[in-house]
């Protein structure tokens, strides 16, 4: 679906990305994975196109009956929601996408149902608890019916709760067909959703590897450190 080739993002002197090389093929559940500041947002933006390349290539695969590419969409660690109420949210993001009219209020409700936001249909959107703002901009995405979604640390800053609900939700949509790329902390998260892990470190990919392989096999001296932090 996507491809980047020898990839570099800079900022000013920082240089966020280096030399990667890497693709999203359909069906992938792809986690980044690695510390603060290592490149995994970076890296998201950069296969979301969401940021220039310095250097490299991005490619994008042609896709669907009108070959133009994946319809993308991308969850940022706090959601950006509108001062609007719930529905009006989700109805203003069809617009946008270019649904057309005789299928907005269909594909709201359906929305509503799919992230247990019903009985919240005319609250504020911004009132909602940080679950449930993120659970409505999952539902959003959804509504749009993207192809490929990007997550960047979805669920940070949310109780146990609150992070069940949202991986539900994303479980769901990988179920349903959605390509899903995610950046995560949570190595037990990586586990429950993802089938391919990426391991960065100071902007550079350096694993790249089916899940079971990432936890079972043996990784290089970083990966492992990386591994045996964040499990403590």
């Amino acid at each position: 679906m996507i491809r980047l080739q020898n990839a570099c993002v800079r900022y000013g002197e920082v240089v966020a990305l280096r030399g990667v090389s890497m693709h999203v093929q359909p069906g992938d559940r792809l986690a980044l994975v690695g510390t603060n500041g290592s490149g995994k947002s970076t890296l998201l933006r950069a296969l979301h196109g969401l940021i220039d390349l310095s250097q490299g290539r991005r490619e994008v695969q042609g896709w669907g009956p009108s070959a133009q590419g994946p319809a993308m969409a991308m969850l940022f660690q706090k959601p950006f929601l509108l001062n609007l109420s719930v529905q009006a949210n989700l109805q203003l993001a069809l617009w946008l996408r270019g649904v057309p009219r005789s299928l907005r209020a269909t594909r709201v409700q359906e929305a509503l149902e799919k992230a247990h936001l019903t009985d919240c249909a005319h609250r504020f959107a911004r009132a909602l608890s940080g679950g449930q703002q993120q659970r409505l901009a999952l539902a959003r995405a959804w509504a749009t019916r993207p192809d490929l979604l990007f997550l960047d640390e979805p669920t940070a800053s949310l109780d146990p709760g609150a992070k069940r609900e949202v991986e539900r939700l994303i479980t769901e949509f990988a179920a349903e067909g959605v390509t899903v790329v995610m950046s995560t902390h949570n190595l037990g998260q990586v586990k429950r959703l993802a089938t391919r892990v990426a391991y960065l470190e100071a902007g550079q990919v350096k694993v790249d590897c089916d899940v079971d392989a990432f936890f079972n096999g043996p990784l290089p001296p970083e990966a492992a450190q990386f591994m045996r932090g964040e499990l403590i």
